[in-house]
């Protein structure tokens, strides 16, 4: 299957490597500036493989003609380029968020259902060992009455971090903590809690980056349309380094928390209708990945390519993306007027709320 990468920067190393894992045919690598794209055929050990370099998607897509892309520019020019890959037939795995407004969302969905095309939203600790044994519960029933569930993402992101790329922390191309670092923590916890929210209250601030647009901090509390609750607490505010990023959800027979820097572990398995596993569970699911990205992405992608083949359902798809846009896009809505807000919501987005930390 001919692929290529549009945008070569923090990211894309684990978009390569999933690619070169899952044997894709890796035609193009595009970014508007050159030396990252040589900067990664160098780093992947590609140098031998014939991969040509864009500075204009476009021009690549008109001249390669790929079968899959991945996205992995700014989170701002996800729609516009996906958009643009779908008239030529793209199958697609845009990076998180899949778009920054419930317009451009809505379009990428009708126009992929239009092309017959698959779009995933690359939520790839949706296939951590942890998150998957979780999820494996949910559907075997084993919590019982869902009563709520947790997120909480305790980060740290300095100065240096904002300033290596000048799109961070702005409405325009990013939104803030709950948009860009916290987001794959709010999907797990929608995906596990039945998806469909009742109501949403949240609360948002700019305590510690003041050279930032959007907040570094974000709580939120949310009424499942299930009767179950859910908490978020996500900030990048923690001193000196990331703390941790935890889901846990509570049942009436059951308690299981995830835990680890990017929810790689388990940390409690109980259950009223006790197997003897939770040693095994808790030795079996551990995973201990070199940073905060995981090793997700491999798996995302065999499905993906599995899930285009026909073979598979596609786990993440651009329809979870836009529940997990949705739910930030309602924290912030929440925040910002002192309301409660229910969904769906039928428009909003992150430039709604410019000016927001404005002293």
């Amino acid at each position: 299957m001919k692929y290529a990468l549009i945008g070569c920067g923090r990211i894309s190393m684990n978009h390569i490597v999933a690619a070169k894992n899952n044997g894709l045919d890796i035609a193009a690598f595009v970014d508007i500036d050159q030396t990252m794209a040589e900067d990664k055929i160098r780093k992947a050990d590609l140098r031998e493989a014939g991969i040509r370099i864009y500075t204009d998607y476009m021009e690549m897509l008109e001249q390669e003609r790929p079968q899959l892309a991945a996205i992995a520019t700014e989170s701002g020019k996800h729609a516009a380029i996906a958009l643009d890959c779908l008239d030529y037939g793209t199958h697609l795995i845009i990076e998180k968020p899949v778009a920054l407004s419930i317009k451009d969302a809505d379009a990428i969905i009708a126009k992929a259902k239009e092309r017959n095309v698959t779009v995933c939203a690359c939520h790839q600790n949706r296939f951590n060992k942890s998150i998957q044994e979780i999820r494996a519960a949910i559907e075997k029933r084993r919590f019982g009455k869902l009563l709520y569930g947790t997120a909480h993402i305790r980060w740290a992101r300095d100065h240096e971090y904002y300033d290596r790329a000048h799109w961070r922390g702005t409405w325009e191309q990013d939104g803030g903590a709950l948009m860009n670092q916290c987001i794959h923590d709010i999907d797990l916890l929608r995906w596990m809690m039945g998806d469909e929210i009742d109501v949403v209250y949240g609360m948002t601030d700019r305590l510690a980056h003041p050279y930032i647009e959007a907040e570094d901090l974000g709580i939120a509390v949310i009424r499942f349309k299930n009767g179950s609750y859910g908490i978020i607490e996500g900030t990048t505010d923690i001193y000196p380094k990331n703390l941790e990023e935890t889901l846990c959800i509570f049942g009436e027979k059951g308690t299981v928390k995830a835990g680890g820097e990017a929810v790689n572990i388990i940390e409690e398995w109980k259950f009223s209708d006790y197997f003897g596993d939770e040693e095994r569970v808790k030795k079996e699911c551990a995973e201990l990945p070199p940073n905060v990205y995981g090793f997700g992405h491999t798996k995302l992608y065999r499905n993906v390519i599995r899930a285009i083949e026909g073979k598979e359902a596609l786990v993440s798809s651009a329809e979870s993306g836009k529940r997990a846009l949705e739910l930030v896009l309602a924290v912030y809505q929440s925040a910002a007027t002192g309301q409660p807000v229910r969904l769906p919501l039928k428009e909003g987005a992150t430039m709604d709320f410019c000016g927001r930390f404005t002293n």
